[in-house]
């Protein structure tokens, strides 16, 4: 059965900025974190702490792939040789290449309802072929990617550089991220926010938000 688009939801003049990690996207399944840890065969304990521990020089373009899994590498005492990396790199790729269907019908909604959207994540340069061309990316009026920006996060430039690149104010800035700290620092800029814990909830928000 094709599944439903809900009734539009219309935000004009504020633009919706979405994350993309487990708000469009759903998290790596267990299943997917099994495979990485065991290709890179070490505890899963070490192996998550040094993962996490580095992810923002990934993230703001500051290390290339090599060097952010050489510094994992080097964390977890693993001995990894470019052919691991590559592995590793795909492995850990894939996970995150997956859509959530409540989100993406948010998106519709807003999309029918000609309200501005937008796309704002904390990812690797790697990922913008997805986020850019993906068959959700015409959705978006604008896909800001912080490997790009060398921004992250929850800085507050991240943020303004957004803002001035869309033309709103803080007023008209509506941000979503399951990370609170993501958008505790939108919503000190002025902006509203939203914590994402699930589709039906945001839905109901961002409708309570055009009431």
């Amino acid at each position: 059965m094709p599944r439903d688009v809900p009734a539009p939801i219309s935000l004009s003049p504020r633009v919706v900025v979405f994350d993309y990690g487990e708000v469009i996207s759903r998290e790596p399944t267990d299943d997917d974190r099994a495979a990485l840890v065991a290709r890179a065969g070490v505890p899963a304990e070490s192996f998550w702490s040094a993962y996490w521990a580095h992810r923002d020089g990934l993230d703001q373009g500051t290390a290339s792939i090599a060097e952010y899994w050489a510094w994992v590498g080097r964390d977890v005492g693993a001995d990894w040789g470019p052919i691991d990396v590559h592995e590793l790199w795909a492995i850990d790729h894939r996970s995150w290449l997956s859509v959530d269907p409540g989100t993406l019908g948010v998106l519709h909604a807003l999309a029918a309802g000609r309200t501005r959207i937008a796309l704002l994540s904390n990812a690797g340069a790697d990922f913008t072929g997805w986020l850019r061309f993906g068959s959700f990316a015409p959705l978006f009026e604008r896909v800001f990617v912080s490997g790009e920006l060398g921004l992250v996060k929850p800085h507050a430039a991240i943020y303004e550089h957004v803002m001035s690149e869309l033309g709103v104010s803080p007023r008209e800035f509506v941000f979503i991220d399951n990370r609170s700290e993501n958008v505790e620092g939108a919503t000190m800029l002025g902006a509203a926010g939203h914590v994402f814990t699930g589709a039906a909830t945001l839905e109901s928000w961002l409708r309570g938000l055009g009431a």
